[in-house]
Protein backbone atom coordinates (compact mmCIF):
# COMPACT_ATOMS: atom_id res chain seq x y z
CA UNK A 1 0.00 0.00 0.00
CA UNK A 2 1.22 3.55 -0.61
CA UNK A 3 2.23 5.59 2.40
CA UNK A 4 0.26 8.52 3.78
CA UNK A 5 3.09 10.73 2.51
CA UNK A 6 2.85 9.38 -1.05
CA UNK A 7 -0.93 9.80 -1.11
CA UNK A 8 -0.67 13.33 0.28
CA UNK A 9 2.01 14.35 -2.23
CA UNK A 10 -0.26 13.14 -5.02
CA UNK A 11 -3.14 15.16 -3.59
CA UNK A 12 -1.03 18.31 -3.30
CA UNK A 13 0.12 17.86 -6.90
CA UNK A 14 -3.51 17.52 -8.03
CA UNK A 15 -4.47 20.70 -6.15
CA UNK A 16 -1.58 22.68 -7.64
CA UNK A 17 0.15 23.00 -4.26
CA UNK A 18 3.67 22.11 -5.41
CA UNK A 19 5.38 25.08 -3.74
CA UNK A 20 5.66 24.55 0.02
CA UNK A 21 6.63 27.39 2.33
CA UNK A 22 8.13 26.41 5.61
CA UNK A 23 10.70 26.23 8.37
CA UNK A 24 10.70 22.60 9.47
CA UNK A 25 11.75 21.10 12.75
CA UNK A 26 12.22 17.51 13.82
CA UNK A 27 8.50 16.71 13.82
CA UNK A 28 8.12 17.71 10.16
CA UNK A 29 11.10 16.00 8.53
CA UNK A 30 9.41 12.68 7.60
CA UNK A 31 7.12 14.62 5.27
CA UNK A 32 10.13 15.28 3.03
CA UNK A 33 11.46 11.76 2.60
CA UNK A 34 11.97 11.21 -1.17
CA UNK A 35 10.83 14.79 -1.83
CA UNK A 36 9.61 14.91 -5.46
CA UNK A 37 11.58 16.83 -8.07
CA UNK A 38 8.53 18.72 -9.36
CA UNK A 39 7.95 20.28 -5.90
CA UNK A 40 9.68 23.37 -4.54
CA UNK A 41 10.41 24.05 -0.87
CA UNK A 42 10.79 27.74 0.05
CA UNK A 43 12.59 28.20 3.35
CA UNK A 44 11.97 31.17 5.61
CA UNK A 45 14.42 31.94 8.40
CA UNK A 46 11.56 32.66 10.82
CA UNK A 47 8.00 31.38 10.75
CA UNK A 48 6.37 34.81 10.44
CA UNK A 49 8.43 35.23 7.25
CA UNK A 50 7.14 31.86 6.05
CA UNK A 51 3.51 32.94 6.53
CA UNK A 52 4.13 36.30 4.86
CA UNK A 53 5.72 34.71 1.79
CA UNK A 54 2.90 32.20 1.49
CA UNK A 55 0.33 34.99 1.81
CA UNK A 56 1.91 36.97 -1.03
CA UNK A 57 2.22 33.85 -3.17
CA UNK A 58 -1.42 32.85 -2.65
CA UNK A 59 -2.68 36.33 -3.48
CA UNK A 60 -0.46 36.42 -6.56
CA UNK A 61 -1.55 33.03 -7.91
CA UNK A 62 -5.20 33.09 -6.83
CA UNK A 63 -4.81 29.59 -5.41
CA UNK A 64 -4.23 28.50 -1.83
CA UNK A 65 -0.63 28.09 -0.68
CA UNK A 66 0.57 25.37 1.65
CA UNK A 67 2.66 26.16 4.71
CA UNK A 68 4.76 23.80 6.84
CA UNK A 69 5.48 24.89 10.44
CA UNK A 70 7.03 23.32 13.53
CA UNK A 71 4.60 22.29 16.30
CA UNK A 72 3.76 24.90 18.96
CA UNK A 73 6.92 27.01 18.75
CA UNK A 74 6.73 27.51 14.99
CA UNK A 75 3.00 28.15 14.96
CA UNK A 76 3.48 30.67 17.77
CA UNK A 77 6.09 32.58 15.78
CA UNK A 78 3.75 32.64 12.78
CA UNK A 79 0.59 33.82 14.53
CA UNK A 80 1.02 37.53 13.74
CA UNK A 81 1.05 36.91 10.00
CA UNK A 82 -1.60 34.21 10.34
CA UNK A 83 -3.81 36.95 11.80
CA UNK A 84 -2.95 39.11 8.78
CA UNK A 85 -3.76 36.29 6.35
CA UNK A 86 -7.13 35.89 8.07
CA UNK A 87 -7.87 39.60 7.69
CA UNK A 88 -6.52 39.58 4.12
CA UNK A 89 -8.89 36.68 3.35
CA UNK A 90 -5.94 34.79 1.91
CA UNK A 91 -6.46 31.05 1.31
CA UNK A 92 -3.75 29.07 3.09
CA UNK A 93 -3.42 25.46 4.21
CA UNK A 94 -1.17 25.60 7.26
CA UNK A 95 0.28 22.33 8.50
CA UNK A 96 2.31 21.80 11.66
CA UNK A 97 4.12 18.80 13.03
CA UNK A 98 3.08 16.97 16.15
CA UNK A 99 5.03 14.45 18.22
CA UNK A 100 4.49 10.70 17.70
CA UNK A 101 1.09 9.46 18.79
CA UNK A 102 2.54 6.79 21.08
CA UNK A 103 4.28 9.35 23.35
CA UNK A 104 1.64 12.08 23.39
CA UNK A 105 0.29 10.93 26.81
CA UNK A 106 3.67 11.84 28.34
CA UNK A 107 3.80 15.48 27.13
CA UNK A 108 6.95 14.92 25.06
CA UNK A 109 9.51 17.54 24.17
CA UNK A 110 8.39 19.81 21.28
CA UNK A 111 4.82 18.55 21.20
CA UNK A 112 1.75 20.72 20.65
CA UNK A 113 -0.79 20.72 23.46
CA UNK A 114 -4.34 21.37 22.18
CA UNK A 115 -2.80 21.94 18.78
CA UNK A 116 -6.05 22.72 16.96
CA UNK A 117 -6.99 25.46 19.44
CA UNK A 118 -3.71 27.37 19.29
CA UNK A 119 -4.22 29.11 15.90
CA UNK A 120 -7.86 29.97 16.60
CA UNK A 121 -9.72 32.25 15.99
CA UNK A 122 -7.63 33.14 12.95
CA UNK A 123 -8.28 29.98 10.96
CA UNK A 124 -11.56 28.97 9.36
CA UNK A 125 -11.13 25.31 10.33
CA UNK A 126 -8.56 23.27 12.25
CA UNK A 127 -8.00 19.55 12.70
CA UNK A 128 -5.64 16.90 14.04
CA UNK A 129 -6.68 13.71 12.24
CA UNK A 130 -7.84 10.83 14.42
CA UNK A 131 -5.82 8.32 12.36
CA UNK A 132 -2.79 8.55 10.12
CA UNK A 133 -4.96 7.38 7.23
CA UNK A 134 -7.14 10.49 7.66
CA UNK A 135 -4.34 12.96 6.86
CA UNK A 136 -5.05 13.26 3.10
CA UNK A 137 -8.78 13.79 3.74
CA UNK A 138 -8.01 16.44 6.35
CA UNK A 139 -5.75 18.34 3.94
CA UNK A 140 -8.35 18.06 1.17
CA UNK A 141 -11.00 19.47 3.48
CA UNK A 142 -8.64 22.22 4.65
CA UNK A 143 -8.06 23.21 1.03
CA UNK A 144 -11.78 23.23 0.22
CA UNK A 145 -12.60 25.37 3.25
CA UNK A 146 -9.72 27.78 2.55
CA UNK A 147 -10.94 28.26 -1.02
CA UNK A 148 -14.61 28.77 -0.12
CA UNK A 149 -15.69 32.44 0.16
CA UNK A 150 -14.75 34.20 2.27
CA UNK A 151 -11.26 32.82 1.66
CA UNK A 152 -8.97 32.31 4.61
CA UNK A 153 -6.39 30.08 6.31
CA UNK A 154 -7.02 26.61 7.69
CA UNK A 155 -4.85 24.40 9.92
CA UNK A 156 -3.92 20.70 10.14
CA UNK A 157 -1.73 19.24 12.91
CA UNK A 158 0.05 16.05 11.75
CA UNK A 159 1.87 13.62 14.09
CA UNK A 160 5.41 12.78 13.02
CA UNK A 161 4.76 9.06 12.63
CA UNK A 162 1.72 9.45 10.38
CA UNK A 163 3.68 10.05 7.17
CA UNK A 164 5.20 6.55 6.92
CA UNK A 165 2.01 4.68 7.79
CA UNK A 166 0.23 2.72 5.05
CA UNK A 167 -2.58 4.77 3.57
CA UNK A 168 -5.94 4.16 2.04
CA UNK A 169 -7.04 5.20 -1.46
CA UNK A 170 -8.23 8.79 -1.55
CA UNK A 171 -9.97 10.61 -4.38
CA UNK A 172 -10.28 14.38 -4.23
CA UNK A 173 -13.52 16.08 -5.16
CA UNK A 174 -14.33 19.28 -7.02
CA UNK A 175 -16.27 21.87 -5.02
CA UNK A 176 -17.76 24.98 -6.60
CA UNK A 177 -18.20 27.47 -3.77
CA UNK A 178 -18.92 30.86 -5.42
CA UNK A 179 -21.96 32.55 -3.89
CA UNK A 180 -24.41 33.86 -6.50
CA UNK A 181 -26.30 37.05 -5.61
CA UNK A 182 -29.97 37.01 -4.73
CA UNK A 183 -31.74 38.43 -7.79
CA UNK A 184 -34.64 39.94 -5.88
CA UNK A 185 -32.32 41.84 -3.56
CA UNK A 186 -30.17 42.91 -6.51
CA UNK A 187 -33.24 44.27 -8.29
CA UNK A 188 -34.06 46.38 -5.21
CA UNK A 189 -30.49 47.65 -5.07
CA UNK A 190 -30.51 48.52 -8.78
CA UNK A 191 -33.79 50.42 -8.38
CA UNK A 192 -32.41 52.46 -5.47
CA UNK A 193 -29.22 53.23 -7.40
CA UNK A 194 -31.21 54.30 -10.44
CA UNK A 195 -33.30 56.73 -8.37
CA UNK A 196 -30.32 58.37 -6.65
CA UNK A 197 -29.35 61.91 -7.54
CA UNK A 198 -25.76 61.80 -6.22
CA UNK A 199 -24.61 58.16 -5.91
CA UNK A 200 -21.21 57.01 -4.68
CA UNK A 201 -19.37 53.70 -4.69
CA UNK A 202 -17.03 52.61 -1.89
CA UNK A 203 -14.67 49.87 -3.05
CA UNK A 204 -12.85 47.40 -0.81
CA UNK A 205 -10.37 44.58 -1.32
CA UNK A 206 -13.09 42.10 -2.28
CA UNK A 207 -13.53 43.87 -5.61
CA UNK A 208 -9.96 42.92 -6.50
CA UNK A 209 -10.25 39.39 -5.10
CA UNK A 210 -13.38 38.77 -7.19
CA UNK A 211 -11.83 40.19 -10.37
CA UNK A 212 -14.38 43.00 -10.58
CA UNK A 213 -12.03 45.90 -11.49
CA UNK A 214 -13.49 46.43 -14.98
CA UNK A 215 -17.06 46.01 -13.76
CA UNK A 216 -16.64 48.72 -11.11
CA UNK A 217 -15.28 51.13 -13.71
CA UNK A 218 -18.23 50.37 -15.98
CA UNK A 219 -20.78 50.86 -13.18
CA UNK A 220 -19.20 54.12 -12.00
CA UNK A 221 -19.17 55.51 -15.53
CA UNK A 222 -22.72 54.35 -16.23
CA UNK A 223 -24.04 56.18 -13.16
CA UNK A 224 -21.47 59.01 -12.98
CA UNK A 225 -20.82 57.92 -9.41
CA UNK A 226 -17.93 59.12 -7.31
CA UNK A 227 -15.70 56.25 -6.20
CA UNK A 228 -14.11 56.15 -2.76
CA UNK A 229 -11.73 53.53 -1.37
CA UNK A 230 -12.89 51.80 1.81
CA UNK A 231 -10.87 52.50 4.97
CA UNK A 232 -7.63 50.50 5.22
CA UNK A 233 -8.40 48.57 2.03
CA UNK A 234 -5.63 46.03 1.37
CA UNK A 235 -6.03 45.98 -2.43
CA UNK A 236 -6.58 48.47 -5.25
CA UNK A 237 -10.06 48.17 -6.72
CA UNK A 238 -10.35 51.27 -8.93
CA UNK A 239 -7.81 53.30 -10.96
CA UNK A 240 -6.68 56.23 -8.82
CA UNK A 241 -6.16 58.45 -11.88
CA UNK A 242 -9.76 58.06 -13.10
CA UNK A 243 -11.85 61.26 -13.25
CA UNK A 244 -14.48 59.67 -10.97
CA UNK A 245 -11.98 58.71 -8.28
CA UNK A 246 -12.86 60.68 -5.14
CA UNK A 247 -10.22 59.55 -2.64
CA UNK A 248 -9.78 57.40 0.45
CA UNK A 249 -12.17 57.11 3.36
CA UNK A 250 -10.62 57.70 6.78
CA UNK A 251 -11.06 54.98 9.41
CA UNK A 252 -13.11 57.13 11.78
CA UNK A 253 -16.85 57.46 12.32
CA UNK A 254 -17.16 61.25 12.02
CA UNK A 255 -14.70 61.37 9.10
CA UNK A 256 -16.65 58.83 7.04
CA UNK A 257 -19.89 60.72 7.62
CA UNK A 258 -18.25 63.99 6.57
CA UNK A 259 -16.67 62.52 3.43
CA UNK A 260 -19.90 60.90 2.21
CA UNK A 261 -22.32 63.63 3.33
CA UNK A 262 -23.07 64.86 -0.19
CA UNK A 263 -24.28 61.50 -1.48
CA UNK A 264 -27.87 60.28 -1.18
CA UNK A 265 -26.96 56.69 -2.11
CA UNK A 266 -23.80 54.74 -1.25
CA UNK A 267 -22.99 51.27 -2.56
CA UNK A 268 -20.12 49.61 -0.66
CA UNK A 269 -18.50 46.79 -2.59
CA UNK A 270 -16.11 44.07 -1.46
CA UNK A 271 -15.29 45.10 2.07
CA UNK A 272 -16.34 46.93 5.21
CA UNK A 273 -17.16 50.60 4.76
CA UNK A 274 -17.52 51.53 8.44
CA UNK A 275 -14.10 50.36 9.63
CA UNK A 276 -12.89 52.46 12.56
CA UNK A 277 -9.43 52.94 14.05
CA UNK A 278 -10.35 55.40 16.78
CA UNK A 279 -13.37 55.89 18.97
CA UNK A 280 -16.11 58.05 17.51
CA UNK A 281 -19.58 59.30 18.26
CA UNK A 282 -22.76 60.22 16.47
CA UNK A 283 -24.34 58.62 13.39
CA UNK A 284 -22.56 56.14 11.15
CA UNK A 285 -23.85 57.80 7.98
CA UNK A 286 -25.45 61.15 7.24
CA UNK A 287 -29.23 61.42 7.51
CA UNK A 288 -30.91 60.83 4.17
CA UNK A 289 -28.11 58.63 2.76
CA UNK A 290 -29.22 55.14 1.73
CA UNK A 291 -26.52 52.46 2.05
CA UNK A 292 -26.22 49.05 0.38
CA UNK A 293 -23.34 46.63 0.90
CA UNK A 294 -22.26 43.75 -1.37
CA UNK A 295 -19.41 41.37 -0.55
CA UNK A 296 -18.55 37.74 0.02
CA UNK A 297 -17.89 37.99 3.77
CA UNK A 298 -20.97 37.31 5.88
CA UNK A 299 -19.15 38.54 8.99
CA UNK A 300 -18.69 42.00 7.44
CA UNK A 301 -22.38 42.00 6.56
CA UNK A 302 -23.34 41.07 10.13
CA UNK A 303 -21.39 43.76 11.98
CA UNK A 304 -21.91 46.61 9.53
CA UNK A 305 -23.70 49.34 11.54
CA UNK A 306 -25.76 50.63 8.59
CA UNK A 307 -27.05 49.47 5.25
CA UNK A 308 -28.82 46.60 3.54
CA UNK A 309 -26.31 43.80 2.89
CA UNK A 310 -26.14 41.23 0.10
CA UNK A 311 -23.64 38.42 0.64
CA UNK A 312 -22.43 37.47 -2.83
CA UNK A 313 -19.57 37.42 -5.29
CA UNK A 314 -18.94 41.08 -6.18
CA UNK A 315 -18.27 40.51 -9.87
CA UNK A 316 -21.48 38.54 -10.34
CA UNK A 317 -23.46 41.17 -8.47
CA UNK A 318 -22.02 43.98 -10.56
CA UNK A 319 -22.92 42.12 -13.73
CA UNK A 320 -26.58 42.21 -12.66
CA UNK A 321 -26.39 45.92 -11.84
CA UNK A 322 -24.87 46.65 -15.24
CA UNK A 323 -27.74 44.78 -16.92
CA UNK A 324 -30.42 46.63 -14.96
CA UNK A 325 -31.28 49.18 -17.61
CA UNK A 326 -30.09 52.67 -18.52
CA UNK A 327 -28.96 55.08 -15.84
CA UNK A 328 -30.59 58.49 -15.50
CA UNK A 329 -28.73 61.51 -16.81
CA UNK A 330 -26.44 62.91 -14.12
CA UNK A 331 -23.74 65.53 -13.88
CA UNK A 332 -20.31 64.10 -13.17
CA UNK A 333 -18.96 64.93 -9.69
CA UNK A 334 -16.18 67.48 -9.41
CA UNK A 335 -12.74 65.94 -9.95
CA UNK A 336 -10.49 65.29 -6.98
CA UNK A 337 -7.95 68.02 -6.23
CA UNK A 338 -4.39 66.84 -6.89
CA UNK A 339 -1.56 67.50 -4.44
CA UNK A 340 1.19 69.99 -5.35
CA UNK A 341 4.25 68.76 -7.23
CA UNK A 342 7.28 68.61 -4.95
CA UNK A 343 10.66 70.00 -6.05
CA UNK A 344 12.93 67.77 -3.98
CA UNK A 345 14.31 70.55 -1.82
CA UNK A 346 13.19 68.45 1.15
CA UNK A 347 13.78 64.70 1.23
CA UNK A 348 10.35 63.66 2.53
CA UNK A 349 8.41 60.42 2.18
CA UNK A 350 6.07 62.26 -0.19
CA UNK A 351 8.96 63.20 -2.47
CA UNK A 352 10.37 59.67 -2.47
CA UNK A 353 6.96 58.28 -3.45
CA UNK A 354 6.51 60.97 -6.11
CA UNK A 355 9.80 59.96 -7.74
CA UNK A 356 8.97 56.26 -7.44
CA UNK A 357 5.68 56.91 -9.23
CA UNK A 358 7.51 58.76 -12.01
CA UNK A 359 10.22 56.14 -12.51
CA UNK A 360 8.38 52.84 -12.10
CA UNK A 361 6.50 51.00 -14.83
CA UNK A 362 2.73 51.49 -14.33
CA UNK A 363 2.17 47.74 -14.28
CA UNK A 364 4.76 47.05 -11.59
CA UNK A 365 3.37 45.66 -8.35
CA UNK A 366 3.48 47.62 -5.09
CA UNK A 367 3.55 45.66 -1.84
CA UNK A 368 3.34 48.24 0.95
CA UNK A 369 3.99 48.31 4.67
CA UNK A 370 4.86 51.86 5.62
CA UNK A 371 2.02 52.95 7.93
CA UNK A 372 3.20 56.52 8.53
CA UNK A 373 3.54 57.05 4.76
CA UNK A 374 0.10 55.75 3.82
CA UNK A 375 -1.30 59.28 3.43
CA UNK A 376 1.60 60.48 1.25
CA UNK A 377 1.32 57.27 -0.77
CA UNK A 378 -2.34 58.03 -1.49
CA UNK A 379 -1.31 61.47 -2.73
CA UNK A 380 1.89 60.72 -4.63
CA UNK A 381 1.91 57.05 -5.64
CA UNK A 382 -1.36 56.43 -7.49
CA UNK A 383 -2.23 52.83 -8.35
CA UNK A 384 -3.58 52.79 -11.89
CA UNK A 385 -3.67 49.13 -12.97
CA UNK A 386 -5.55 46.16 -11.54
CA UNK A 387 -3.82 43.66 -9.28
CA UNK A 388 -0.84 45.95 -8.69
CA UNK A 389 -1.26 46.89 -5.02
CA UNK A 390 -1.21 44.74 -1.90
CA UNK A 391 -0.92 45.65 1.76
CA UNK A 392 -1.74 44.29 5.19
CA UNK A 393 -5.42 44.32 6.17
CA UNK A 394 -4.77 43.54 9.83
CA UNK A 395 -2.61 46.53 10.79
CA UNK A 396 0.07 44.18 12.10
CA UNK A 397 3.69 44.55 11.05
CA UNK A 398 6.08 42.08 9.45
CA UNK A 399 3.92 41.10 6.47
CA UNK A 400 5.02 43.37 3.63
CA UNK A 401 8.66 42.37 3.19
CA UNK A 402 8.12 38.59 2.95
CA UNK A 403 4.81 39.04 1.08
CA UNK A 404 6.75 40.84 -1.65
CA UNK A 405 9.02 37.79 -1.97
CA UNK A 406 6.03 35.47 -2.25
CA UNK A 407 4.41 37.78 -4.80
CA UNK A 408 7.57 37.71 -6.90
CA UNK A 409 7.51 33.90 -6.90
CA UNK A 410 3.88 33.95 -8.00
CA UNK A 411 4.41 36.57 -10.73
CA UNK A 412 7.97 36.10 -12.03
CA UNK A 413 7.34 38.28 -15.08
CA UNK A 414 6.46 41.37 -13.02
CA UNK A 415 8.62 43.86 -11.16
CA UNK A 416 7.72 43.80 -7.47
CA UNK A 417 8.34 46.92 -5.37
CA UNK A 418 8.20 46.62 -1.60
CA UNK A 419 7.57 50.05 -0.04
CA UNK A 420 8.51 49.63 3.62
CA UNK A 421 8.97 51.67 6.74
CA UNK A 422 12.24 51.16 8.57
CA UNK A 423 10.43 49.94 11.68
CA UNK A 424 8.19 47.62 9.67
CA UNK A 425 11.19 46.13 7.87
CA UNK A 426 12.79 44.98 11.09
CA UNK A 427 9.85 42.73 11.95
CA UNK A 428 10.76 40.39 9.08
CA UNK A 429 14.21 41.43 7.89
CA UNK A 430 15.15 37.74 7.49
CA UNK A 431 12.96 37.76 4.38
CA UNK A 432 15.87 39.41 2.54
CA UNK A 433 17.72 36.10 2.77
CA UNK A 434 14.91 34.28 0.99
CA UNK A 435 14.88 36.96 -1.71
CA UNK A 436 18.63 36.52 -2.19
CA UNK A 437 18.46 32.73 -2.34
CA UNK A 438 15.55 32.78 -4.78
CA UNK A 439 16.93 35.62 -6.91
CA UNK A 440 13.53 37.29 -7.21
CA UNK A 441 13.15 40.70 -8.87
CA UNK A 442 12.07 42.69 -5.83
CA UNK A 443 13.04 46.31 -5.22
CA UNK A 444 12.95 46.87 -1.46
CA UNK A 445 12.46 50.61 -0.85
CA UNK A 446 12.97 51.40 2.84
CA UNK A 447 11.76 54.82 4.03
CA UNK A 448 14.27 55.52 6.76
CA UNK A 449 13.00 58.14 9.21
CA UNK A 450 14.95 56.60 12.11
CA UNK A 451 11.94 56.02 14.36
CA UNK A 452 8.44 54.55 14.62
CA UNK A 453 6.83 57.53 12.97
CA UNK A 454 3.35 55.98 12.99
CA UNK A 455 3.46 55.84 16.79
CA UNK A 456 4.62 59.44 17.02
CA UNK A 457 1.79 60.59 14.73
CA UNK A 458 -0.77 58.58 16.65
CA UNK A 459 0.66 59.65 20.00
CA UNK A 460 -0.09 63.26 19.20
CA UNK A 461 -3.78 62.35 19.11
CA UNK A 462 -3.44 61.54 22.81
CA UNK A 463 -1.41 64.65 23.56
CA UNK A 464 1.88 62.73 23.84
CA UNK A 465 4.79 64.81 22.57
CA UNK A 466 7.49 62.33 23.59
CA UNK A 467 7.46 58.55 23.25
CA UNK A 468 10.04 56.35 24.92
CA UNK A 469 11.97 53.64 23.10
CA UNK A 470 10.84 54.52 19.58
CA UNK A 471 14.06 55.98 18.12
CA UNK A 472 16.61 53.84 16.21
CA UNK A 473 19.04 56.00 14.20
CA UNK A 474 21.72 53.29 14.27
CA UNK A 475 20.02 50.97 11.77
CA UNK A 476 21.97 50.60 8.50
CA UNK A 477 19.78 48.92 5.92
CA UNK A 478 22.47 48.70 3.27
CA UNK A 479 24.59 46.73 5.73
CA UNK A 480 21.61 44.56 6.63
CA UNK A 481 20.97 43.90 2.95
CA UNK A 482 24.60 42.98 2.34
CA UNK A 483 24.54 40.64 5.32
CA UNK A 484 21.65 38.75 3.74
CA UNK A 485 23.25 38.61 0.27
CA UNK A 486 21.58 41.64 -1.37
CA UNK A 487 23.18 44.81 -2.74
CA UNK A 488 21.85 48.05 -1.26
CA UNK A 489 22.27 51.75 -1.94
CA UNK A 490 21.51 54.69 0.33
CA UNK A 491 20.00 57.96 -0.88
CA UNK A 492 19.74 61.12 1.20
CA UNK A 493 18.99 63.75 -1.45
CA UNK A 494 17.06 64.14 -4.68
CA UNK A 495 19.97 63.42 -7.03
CA UNK A 496 21.12 60.24 -5.29
CA UNK A 497 17.51 59.09 -4.94
CA UNK A 498 16.89 59.09 -8.70
CA UNK A 499 20.13 57.23 -9.33
CA UNK A 500 19.33 54.59 -6.71
CA UNK A 501 15.71 54.10 -7.78
CA UNK A 502 16.64 53.85 -11.48
CA UNK A 503 19.30 51.23 -10.64
CA UNK A 504 16.96 49.20 -8.44
CA UNK A 505 13.97 49.25 -10.79
CA UNK A 506 16.14 48.08 -13.70
CA UNK A 507 17.63 45.14 -11.78
CA UNK A 508 16.49 41.60 -12.53
CA UNK A 509 17.30 40.40 -9.00
CA UNK A 510 16.67 41.66 -5.46
CA UNK A 511 17.98 45.11 -4.51
CA UNK A 512 17.45 47.52 -1.63
CA UNK A 513 17.26 51.32 -1.57
CA UNK A 514 17.55 53.05 1.79
CA UNK A 515 15.80 56.41 1.34
CA UNK A 516 16.88 58.62 4.23
CA UNK A 517 14.01 61.06 4.77
CA UNK A 518 13.48 64.12 6.94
Amino acid sequence: MPSVREITIGLLRELGLTTIFGNPGSTELPMFRDFPEDFRYVMGLQESVVLGMADGFAQGTGNAAIVNLHSSAGVGHALGNLFTAFKNQTPLVVTAGQQARSILPYEPFLFAERATEFPQPFVKWSCEPARAQDVPAAIARAYAVAMAPPYGPTFVSIPIDDWDQPGEPFASRRIHAARAPDRTAMAECAEALGKAARPALVVGAGVARDGAWDAVIALAEKHQAAVWVAPMSARCSFPENHPLFAGFLTAGREAIVAQLVGHDFVLALGGPMNLYHVEGHGPHIAEGTEVWLIGDNHVHAAWAPVGTAIVANTRQALALLLESGPAPSRTAPAPRALPPVLDGSAMTDSYVLQRLAALRAPGSVIVEEAPSARGPMHDYLPIVAKDTFYTCASGGLGHGLPAAVGMALARPGDKIIAVLGDGSSMYAIQGLHAAAQLGVAVSFIVLKNRRYEALHSFGRLFGLQTLVGTQFPELDFCALAQGHGITGRSAADAASLDVALTWSLAADGPTLVEAVID
